[in-house]
């Protein structure tokens, strides 16, 4: 955390959106946000972690003619039935996404309204990041949504172990061994790094349709049986092919009239 250094603010990562461009783009698009607007920041040591503050959002629900369904208007029943909704999430600022080492996924040691996490910024395909704050970290922190939260973040030293979905470990399992001295999948999978194989779970998790995902499966076990160690034309960012974004926001109305906000 504190002690952690961010890596520099030239470097470039594998998709080629490197520090620079990233703020270019961010700087064409100022002024055409919605609830990223509500998010500042607070203050940059540049030695050590960044520090800013963020309004939680409560995602808007899609319905079944595709338009967006502020959550409180579905969330009652959930509510009757003792659930609740597991998730929120906020948007980093501009200045602070653009320090960041990479325009993809980035994991991070930090704090959230002082309790402790490590996860995942995910790309908002414009430049930017955005992060999922699952409900237990959400109700550890005493947070709701609307509320406007501080976090203290860094960039990670090593790059954590990712969850390997059921069916890739499957596929994988069943993909045939190697020959001639060469790895199959199973063992090229095993020697790619921790961030390689995050890509590769990145790349096959993103699509929408299930036949989709099937397929770049079969392509993942077949190019890490070719010796390929990251997923091919793979846009991390989400900025060039717009397959990535945030998700979308419920108004903020709904929550402060069931819930309201701290002071």
């Amino acid at each position: 955390m504190a002690g952690k250094k961010l890596a520099k603010a030239t470097r470039i990562d594998r998709d080629g959106s490197g520090t620079a461009k990233a703020r270019a783009f961010q700087k064409s698009r100022r002024g055409r946000g919605t609830h990223r607007s509500t998010t500042r920041l607070a203050g940059y040591d540049s030695a050590s972690t960044m520090r800013f503050t963020a309004t939680l959002f409560r995602p808007a629900v899609e319905s079944t003619a595709g338009t967006a369904v502020a959550h409180a208007e579905i969330s009652k029943a959930a509510s009757r039935r003792g659930d609740s909704s597991s998730w929120t999430f906020l948007t980093l600022p501009q200045e602070a996404s653009a320090k960041l080492p990479s325009r993809g996924q980035v994991t991070v040691d930090g704090t959230f309204d002082g309790v402790p996490f490590q996860a995942t910024l995910e790309p908002d395909g414009q430049g930017g990041h955005w992060l999922k704050v699952e409900k237990k970290l959400r109700e550890s922190a005493g947070a709701a949504p609307g509320d406007v939260v501080t976090l203290e973040i860094a960039p990670v030293a090593e790059e954590p172990e990712p969850t390997v979905p059921a069916d890739l470990r499957k596929a994988l399992a069943a993909a045939p061994p190697g020959e001639g001295g060469k790895p199959g999948a199973l063992e090229a999978w095993s020697d790619i790094t921790p961030a390689a194989r995050r890509d590769f779970i990145h790349w096959i998790t993103s699509p929408k349709r299930p036949e989709t995902r099937v397929k770049r499966i079969a392509t993942a076990c077949d190019m890490l049986g070719k010796g390929k160690r990251r997923p091919c034309c793979f846009d991390r960012s989400g900025m060039y092919d717009k397959s990535l974004s945030c998700p979308v926001a419920a108004p903020l109305e709904d929550d402060e009239a069931s819930s309201g906000r701290r002071g």
